[in-house]
């Protein structure tokens, strides 16, 4: 069995099943491979190597995408995912912290280069005669090195939602392990289309779309995610399992229904982040089984669902997984529900997601030891996800460590609110965050996207506020605001920051008020876009 993605692809070198579909192109794993051979070849050929052997990618989800990271894997050398939306002082500095010495784009995404001070880093542009001259020139691929389990394979960068992206090492092994579980997990095989629509810079493609597909042999589909176009792509390329991270699936529920929906080969969507209910309506609309889990980039805290998950657990962890108070760095209580189903011992409850046992598979961040201090202290590895855990052992996000609110002297943590909030049939998604308080601690505020077409006033939000027992009073939103859309980043988590810097009274939408001791909500004003 291979040990390495190296070793993989070198497999596939002589299979003459589908390996990628775009349009109406296909390449065939025999093709794939040659193709990614020459591309890693070429690239050797150019670097430096008393430089580090690190090729930056600036590109989208495309064959030329695909054929760099099977490049990276044969090749020995190490892929740096550079973030497509990212611009300015910030895509220069992913590029520098990451030090790529070649940086390979396309005609797409070369402009975002333009006026950058680059200097020392060669750009090669996938779509001119001299990047095709390159390839077809290069000679029988040698590796730079035949790689080893624990060696880097792609550095990736973080989402960035609580601070400056960092570039996490990702190394062989923990890509092959993902693969070779998620498809033994959905019985993946040749005739499987795996359809990666998720940025292929973030791990969540590589390790839930990416390596699944390269480990069953399966055909690859690389789109740009569109809830409009989802379905017509599934029934296009007969899509049998797809990835996602974040909000997708709240994004496809929002067009509208069809009666027709179901009838598609579209089998198992797995990812994570997803609520409960867009897991059940998403299975139920399309016919498919949903499987959501837990997972960062660094991929040290791994949670799953299992059959009996509870309504809003994510599931139970791996060996090690734990729950710890970051001051005393003991392992927080077992959470204890009223008769209603509200959390009493928040303070004592609530802790950060740790791996007791170490670093999982987190091989570090690259030029980053500050970073890398605050995740492992103690010997552990401490993720910046809040959680809770009941007694039998079923564990609840609380949100980040940033997502802490002290309202009226409770200690009230996000995620249980916007799950609550989720209830509401016509919210489609929803971010709940502090705000200043105007004399101590915080105000809650909510910002909700409705369903396509939908309405809410509100009375009718007092309404549902007022009916959900497991909800304390201190958790009602003082500030709501009806949003068109969310701040989010390139793979869908809302950039809770940004609408926390925006306060109450900032942003698109219309702004509802209600009074501190109240129960009432005012539309305050209409906020232009």
């Amino acid at each position: 069995m291979a040990e390495t993605l190296q070793q993989l692809l070198r497999e596939r070198a002589h299979d003459d099943s589908a390996a990628i579909r775009q349009g109406d192109r296909s390449w065939t794993w025999r093709e794939h491979v040659a193709d990614a051979s020459a591309v890693a070849a070429a690239l050797l050929g150019l670097a430096d190597r008393d430089r580090p052997m690190h090729v930056g990618t600036l590109l989208g989800n495309s064959p030329d995408m695909l054929a760099m990271m099977a490049a990276g894997a044969l090749g020995g050398f190490t892929l740096c995912g550079i973030n497509t939306t990212r611009r300015g002082a910030g895509l220069v500095g992913d590029v520098r912290r990451a030090e790529c010495q070649l940086l390979v784009t396309d005609a797409e995404h070369r402009p975002l280069l333009d006026g950058l001070d680059l200097d020392g880093v060669r750009v090669l542009d996938t779509s001119t005669e001299e990047w095709a001259a390159l390839v077809a020139g290069a000679g029988p691929l040698t590796p730079y090195r035949e790689v080893g389990a624990t060696d880097t394979f792609m550095m990736i960068f973080t989402s960035g939602t609580s601070g400056d992206p960092k570039a996490v090492q990702v190394n062989h092994l923990m890509v092959l392990f993902s693969g070779l579980n998620l498809q033994g997990r959905f019985e993946l095989g040749p005739d499987d289309v795996c359809y990666v629509a998720m940025p292929l810079f973030h791990s969540n493609a590589v390790v839930a779309g990416w390596s699944p597909a390269v480990c069953a042999g399966a055909t690859i589909v690389p789109a740009r995610f569109s809830a409009s176009g989802f379905l017509a792509d599934v029934r296009r390329y007969g899509v049998t399992y797809m990835n996602y991270v974040g909000k997708p699936l709240a994004y496809v529920l929002a067009t509208p229904e069809q009666p027709d929906d179901a009838d598609n080969t579209l089998r198992v969507a797995f990812g994570n982040e997803a609520s409960d209910r867009d897991i059940d309506e998403f299975s139920r609309r399309f016919g498919c089984a949903v499987w959501d889990g837990f997972g960062s980039t660094e991929l040290a805290v791994i949670i799953t669902r299992e059959p009996g998950t509870p309504p809003g657990s994510i599931g139970k962890g791996f060996d090690g997984v734990a729950i710890y108070d970051a001051e005393t760095v003991a392992e927080c209580e077992v959470a204890e529900f009223d008769a209603d189903g509200r959390l009493v011992n928040a303070d004592r409850a609530v802790g950060e997601l740790v791996n007791t046992t170490g670093a999982g598979y987190f091989s570090g961040y690259y030029n980053d030891q500050a970073a890398n201090d605050e995740r492992m202290r103690h010997g552990m590895y401490w993720s910046g996800d809040l959680a809770y855990r009941d007694a039998d052992g079923w564990i609840y996000l609380a949100g980040r460590t940033a997502d802490w609110m002290r309202v009226d002297g409770e200690n009230l943590a996000a995620a249980p609110i916007e799950r609550v909030l989720q209830r509401l049939p016509v919210v489609n998604r929803v971010a709940v965050y502090a705000v200043p308080d105007e004399q101590v601690g915080d105000q809650v505020m909510a910002a909700m996207v409705l369903q396509d077409g939908a309405t809410l006033e509100p009375v009718e939000l007092e309404r549902f506020l007022a009916t959900q027992p497991d909800l304390s009073p201190n958790a009602w939103p003082r500030f709501v605001r009806l949003a068109p859309d969310l701040p989010s980043t390139a793979t869908n988590k809302v950039l809770k920051r940004e609408l926390a810097a925006q306060g109450p009274t900032a942003g698109d939408g219309q702004l509802w008020v209600r009074e501190a001791r109240g129960t009432a909500y005012v539309r305050e004003v209409t906020i232009p876009a």
